[in-house]
């Protein structure tokens, strides 16, 4: 008996993963806060990991924004589109503090290496870092 089209998109939903990425994130404490205000530093130290994790910038955004106290020096957003998904920084100078977030779906890109990379450069006293495979699981 051939198969119908529902049969087909059953075979096909009912692949394990569906979708899959990498997701390396984490909390850099106790950094030098001139590195956290410099906004050509972290674009630079962005664009350079995304080369050392074989990934493909698309576009960078970076935002400075103002601190608690409604001063100039406040923290900074950088933020990259990547062809396999993103890279973020996001700053708190005021607490020595950056969040990272570095999320690929390239087969062939090595998201750890792009997020070592950073704390190599951000050279934080501590740091905390996590790796969760992120995808569509669908139950079998």
């Amino acid at each position: 008996m051939p198969e119908t089209r529902a049969s087909q998109r059953t075979k096909t939903i009912n692949k394990r993963e569906l979708v899959t990425g990498k997701h390396v994130y984490g909390n850099l404490y106790d950094i030098s806060p001139e590195l956290l205000y410099d906004t050509e530093l972290l674009s630079r130290i962005i664009s350079e990991s995304a080369k050392i994790g074989n990934m493909h910038i698309v576009e960078t955004i970076v935002k400075k924004f103002q601190n608690l106290k409604g001063g100039i020096d406040g923290g900074v957003s950088v933020i990259a589109l990547i062809k396999e998904s993103h890279i973020t920084i996001h700053t708190w100078p005021e607490g020595n503090y950056a969040a990272v977030d570095v999320f690929s779906c390239g087969q062939q890109s090595s998201p750890e290496k792009a997020f070592e990379y950073i704390i190599l450069k951000l050279k934080p006293k501590t740091y905390k870092m996590f790796k969760a495979d992120r995808g569509n699981t669908v139950p079998t």
